[in-house]
């Protein structure tokens, strides 16, 4: 993979033209972004997967759900349908994708749309729902909608000052777009991290004078099966297989280990649909346990199925400072 990513550096170096002139192009008002009569906030990434998006909107939805009425708008990555859609109690995996049909399970008072064009996804929430709040999913680099607060987020392993253009690295907007985010936030970092690192981390990253840089860590909580959480001495009787279709599975895999549960590793690509083959396999073993994403592409069928929840847990103040800025952007666009 690394000849290859080093074969591809001419590719990656037209693909990095391609992406500043678009931005430019928006910059001067050639191109046109577009702006909402209410509160929009994007959470999004410069790089391709992987740095905890949608902790993040659950972490957003339930520091607003007592308060607002929330719709979450996602393009439904890999959904077999097409268009704008609503997510009902009927819809399923394969119309809204894995991650917002996670979602709308998990908070089933919140509206999950999906639309691949942001803009009519939000016209249409505007008219048939009427949100306090719309948060955008993965369209950092979705300029035709100008969000009031945008964060950003930026893996711990693999900063964007670090990175790459696609196909060589992992970029796909230019570093210097960070600088259209209101607060930055440094995800899947080790739970102790010192305040030094972290100063020298934000140091790195060269935050505008009006952005915060936080920080969070993956915290993981008890697996589940069905609706029933497990403790983990009950999986450490069973021989256990791990199964991860996402991006970077390797601080859940940390984290396993340091459960001292023993287990196999499938390892499978982002999003990745299961075929029957594979899910006899799957069959066959004692215990699946897998991530909260994968559940919902393998729930009703397999029995042997466990997951395990996983949410952002900021480190020092983090929290609360990012808490008082959202509250106060609110304010501010009521």
């Amino acid at each position: 993979m690394r000849l290859l990513r080093k074969i591809a550096f001419p590719i990656s170096l037209v693909y990095a033209l391609v992406i500043h002139i678009r931005n430019y192009l928006y910059d001067i008002g050639f191109l046109k972004s577009r702006t909402f009569d209410l509160p929009v906030i994007c959470i999004g990434n410069l790089s391709v997967g992987g740095t905890g998006k949608t902790p993040m909107i659950e972490f957003l939805i339930l520091l607003f759900q007592d308060s607002c009425n929330i719709a979450v708008l996602s393009r439904g990555y890999k959904r077999k349908s097409k268009g704008f859609l609503i997510g009902r109690e009927e819809s399923t995996v394969e119309e809204l994708g894995d991650e917002p049909f996670q979602i709308s399970s998990k908070f089933p008072k919140v509206v999950v749309a999906v639309d691949g064009n942001r803009t009519r996804g939000i016209l249409e929430l505007k008219k048939q729902v009427k949100p306090d709040v719309i948060l955008l999913d993965d369209a950092f680099q979705h300029r035709k909608v100008k969000p009031g607060y945008s964060i950003l987020l930026t893996k711990y392993s693999n900063l964007y000052t670090d990175d790459r253009y696609l196909p060589t690295g992992d970029l796909r907007d230019g570093k210097k777009e960070a600088r259209r985010a209101d607060a930055i936030v440094v995800t899947k970092c080790p739970s102790s991290l010192s305040q030094i690192e972290r100063d020298t981390i934000t140091r790195r990253l060269g935050p505008t004078k009006d952005q915060q840089v936080f920080f969070s860590s993956l915290a993981y909580d008890l697996p589940v099966r069905d609706t029933t959480t497990v403790p983990w001495e009950d999986l450490m009787a069973l021989k256990v297989t791990l199964v991860t279709g996402i991006a970077s599975p390797e601080p859940l895999v940390r984290f396993l280990r340091s459960q001292g549960l023993v287990f196999e590793h499938l390892r499978f690509r982002d999003h990745h649909y299961f075929t029957k083959e594979e899910l006899a396999l799957f069959k066959s073993k004692a215990c699946i346990l897998t991530t909260e994403k994968d559940y919902v592409r393998l729930k009703g069928k397999l029995k042997n199925l466990y997951y395990v929840p996983v949410h952002h847990n900021f480190l020092g103040k983090g929290q609360d400072l990012l808490n008082t800025e959202l509250s106060n952007f609110m304010r501010q666009d009521s």
